[in-house]
């Protein structure tokens, strides 16, 4: 993950500074202080201070250019597909004591649908609950984070028309709805959020309605 990832991730998972932030009560170099210490210990480097300043004030304009693209319609084109019965799983590394490709095949020997995150000192796995995963991660010992009852929705858009911070947009949508975002990951062509099994059915169509706006 690189910094901007991480300071997006703890934005995003904290309602009072999403809000201060997107209102603009927000200083930079206060909330860069305060934060430091959490993307330090998630990135496993030092960080100085004024790169978190620019990354947050990224993250604050992207606000700007949500607004902007209101009409543009944000999710135009994109895909939905939800999963429930998710597990998201973190392992230690250094206490596993297996390589995260290893850790991957192993894995990989029980099921084939899953997402994987290489961190500093971890591996994330977001994958189908099972018995099968489930005992996997247990035998491979070490300290490890189990969380379930989540529901994990993919959001695809195109490329060519993705706008520059869907994940601005998406929290913004499901804070408004009273909808709590329990994670999400970002590549290139896809935005995947998790959210609590309860709401999954309501998340889905939150951004349905969302999307035929647009059609």
């Amino acid at each position: 993950m690189m910094v901007p990832e991480v300071v997006r991730y703890i934005i995003t998972h904290n309602r009072s500074i999403h809000d201060c932030l997107r209102m603009g009560i927000v200083n930079y170099t206060a909330l860069a202080i305060k934060i430091q210490p959490d993307v330090e210990r998630e990135l496993g480097r030092a960080i100085n201070p004024n790169t978190l300043v620019v990354a947050i004030k990224r993250y604050a304009d992207s606000y700007t250019d949500m607004q902007e693209s209101q009409d543009e319609q944000m999710l135009k084109n994109a895909r939905l597909s939800l999963t429930d019965g998710m597990l998201d799983i973190r392992l230690s590394v250094e206490e596993v004591g297996m390589a995260p490709a290893d850790i991957l095949a192993r894995f990989a020997k029980v099921t084939d649908n899953y997402e994987f995150f290489r961190m500093a000192d971890s591996v994330r796995f977001l994958v189908e609950d099972g018995e099968p995963v489930r005992r996997a991660a247990q035998e491979m010992g070490g300290r490890r984070t189990v969380n379930s009852g989540l529901a994990r929705i993919r959001i695809s858009i195109p490329p060519s028309q993705a706008p520059p911070d869907v994940i601005s947009y998406v929290a913004e949508v499901l804070h408004s709805n009273g909808i709590k975002l329990r994670n999400a990951y970002f590549s290139n062509n896809d935005t995947i959020i998790l959210i609590d099994e309860k709401d999954a059915s309501k998340t889905y169509e939150v951004l349905r309605r969302d999307i035929s706006r647009t059609l």
